[in-house]
């Protein structure tokens, strides 16, 4: 019977395997050569050595650990140690001064507007009311907290296209004289507005002129009447270009036609 032939035993290397060293080879010369013709900048490599060095002691031995702590090199955390770490880091080298706590000068600014203007706003607020002037007045404070403005419609104070303060309206605008001489060395705007339709009398060219009038008439009045410094007084018209409310309605011409005083805070002053 004819023997059996045995398998041949397996190569000691498959044959692939020597293609792939050939190629590895290849690769570590090509890198080699890539190395040899780069050049390294001394100077900034010493920097980033230097600068990683003094924030990490890494490059100096091996292992460093965050103030007493144990060594991180050794695998256990610091977490502990890493609140108070990240705390200092922005802190000059005396630790006098904590540079991610700096406030914001804008932000205090603000701040200190917001304060002055609500506490105005309360007082003017209550003088009102005893002056019995909350349905004849709007209070309101500016977005950026730099002055409360007393609003008084302008049928109130006025008649249709004149300047001329109204007799019966005097006593009204006399007790809002009154509040404004508590703030009388403070700024005080007064501005003069209108609605959009066109002024047809002999007195005024337009509506810039009859707001300004009205601006100026008050002005006088407070001057004159309530003792207000003119050096803190300003007045000013602003005819239709600045309405509050749709000009397409009678009421809302009806808001737009009005006069406001500004009173700007002590923080502005």
């Amino acid at each position: 019977m004819a023997r059996k032939k045995k398998a041949e035993e397996a190569s000691a290397g498959s044959p692939w395997l020597n293609t792939f060293a050939d190629l590895m080879n290849l690769l570590l010369c090509f890198f080699v050569l890539l190395f040899a013709s780069s050049t390294v900048d001394a100077e900034k490599y010493e920097d980033i050595v230097t600068s990683l060095s003094s924030s990490f002691s890494i490059f100096s031995g091996g292992g460093s650990a965050l103030d007493e702590g144990k060594l991180i090199s050794t695998g256990i955390t610091q977490l502990n140690n890493l609140n108070e770490y990240f705390t200092s880091m922005g802190k000059t080298d005396e630790g006098s001064k904590d540079y991610t706590d700096a406030s914001d000068p804008a932000s205090e600014i603000l701040e200190q507007n917001k304060k002055a203007s609500e506490t105005m706003y309360e007082d003017i607020s209550d003088l009102a009311d005893k002056k019995n002037l909350s349905n004849y007045i709007e209070l309101s404070i500016d977005p950026n907290f730099q002055y409360v403005k007393i609003s008084l419609s302008g049928s109130i104070l006025f008649d249709s296209g004149k300047a001329d303060i109204k007799s019966e309206a005097l006593p009204i605008f006399s007790k809002v004289g009154d509040i404004l001489h508590v703030y009388d060395k403070y700024n005080i705007q007064i501005e003069g507005h209108t609605d959009n339709v066109p002024i047809n009398n002999s007195n005024f060219k337009s509506n810039n002129w009859l707001s300004s009038a009205r601006a100026l008439n008050a002005a006088t009045y407070l001057i004159n009447e309530k003792g207000l410094d003119p050096k803190t007084l300003s007045w000013t018209g602003r005819g239709e270009y600045d309405p509050i409310a749709s000009n397409s309605t009678p009421e809302g011409r009806a808001k737009n036609r009005r006069v406001e005083i500004k009173i700007y805070n002590d923080i502005n002053n």
